[in-house]
């Protein structure tokens, strides 16, 4: 299982990204410790697939940009997604709105039916809820499966930037319960795909021996 995992923010002291590495690092411990090793999170930096602010005009002059297009890739690629928002104004960073715009142009299936964990924190109480609903509500207009979501508020009580960890163990627990609905799903999903497959390969066997 291949995760793609990335803050929706382009600062080099993100406080999304460390939520996000600390995600992640979660999901790679509960993998070795359950002798499986078979998952795999690929952490994505928007500062990677930095692209002009999109307009038509830039459209009509840059074509569909490759980092674009990379980025397309790595979601097609990946069984599920998690993404961090940060908050600027009530909305999406600049970063994250202006790649997903071009993305869009290129394929508005965005997310490509991907399942979706999303997560949002913020300095503040409120915990970049008002983004967090927004992408929510949207990812399915774009194709996504938003199969949880969690919001960690007043990152600077609730987290241990030194230690990389959420050191409220309710919040902690919370998370970690969306981490597993992630997972469960698609292993679910994964199940169901083979399923099918299998009963097509029989369907097919029996047809031929007719």
């Amino acid at each position: 299982m291949k995760i793609l995992a990335f803050a929706a923010s382009s600062s080099r002291k993100s406080i999304n990204k460390q939520l996000i590495s600390y995600a992640s690092r979660i999901l790679l411990e509960d993998d070795i410790n359950q002798h499986e090793n078979k998952l795999k999170v690929e952490i994505l930096d928007l500062n990677d697939v930095e692209l002009p602010l999109f307009s038509e005009d830039r459209e009509a002059e840059l074509g569909q940009p490759q980092l674009a297009k990379d980025f397309l890739a790595k979601i097609g690629e990946s069984d599920a997604v998690i993404i961090s928002f940060a908050e600027h104004n009530g909305s999406y960073t600049v970063a994250y709105k202006n790649i997903f715009d071009w993305a869009s142009r290129i394929n508005p299936k965005v997310f490509q039916n991907k399942p979706m964990l999303l997560l949002a924190t913020s300095p503040g109480p409120g915990g970049a809820s008002n983004v967090l609903a927004m992408a929510t509500n949207s990812a399915p207009y774009f194709d996504g499966e938003v199969i949880a979501s969690f919001s960690l508020p007043s990152f600077y009580e609730n987290f241990d930037s030194e230690q990389g960890r959420i050191t409220n163990e309710k919040l902690n627990n919370q998370l970690k319960s969306a981490l597993d609905q992630l997972t469960v799903s698609k292993h679910t999903l994964l199940n169901a795909d083979k399923h099918q497959v299998d009963k097509q390969q029989l369907d097919s066997q029996q047809a031929g021996s007719l």
